[in-house]
């Protein structure tokens, strides 16, 4: 649409089925490649991508046009099909149902940046599920703990 100008900016954590450390060292960067391209074929833009065996963080920028449940589901259903082709794992990979989504304003996109890009670091303090219950609490999210951290 003409005179439309949008900056929306998201940072989106989803974690392995049951929170699994299954995401290796030796193939996490191909995974984030193809994570890119998903993104990128949606006409979307990722800023960075980091995380560890167990979750993964994306900072995107998007159109106003894009359903960010529809592309969080086409992130994750691609990515884990291509893993299971690729055969990285013995059994079936799966990433977690739902997902973490926090908006993020322009002056805050170096910290998120910042963040993910040291996620190795941030982890030697908190665990994953430390870590996203001070985002649910940081953005005022009302949530049960025990639907948060459940294995489906």
């Amino acid at each position: 649409m003409a005179n439309t100008y949008t900056q929306l900016y998201f940072h989106i954590v989803f974690a392995v089925k049951g929170r699994s450390n299954l995401i290796a060292a030796n193939w996490k960067d191909e995974l984030y490649k193809y994570i890119t391209g998903i993104i990128t074929n949606n006409n979307q833009k990722l800023m960075i991508i980091n995380g560890m065996p167990n979750h993964v963080h994306l900072l995107i920028g998007t159109k106003p046009t894009c359903n960010l449940s529809d592309l969080v589901r086409d992130i994750k259903a691609n990515s884990s099909r291509w893993i299971n082709e690729k055969r990285f794992v013995n059994g079936k990979f799966e990433w977690q149902a739902g997902f973490g989504a926090f908006t993020v304003s322009q002056s805050g996109i170096k910290n998120v940046i910042d963040y993910i890009e040291n996620q190795e670091k941030h982890h030697q303090i908190k665990t994953f599920k430390e870590e996203y219950v001070d985002f649910l609490k940081a953005y005022d999210i009302e949530y049960k703990t025990e639907y948060i951290f459940t294995d489906e």
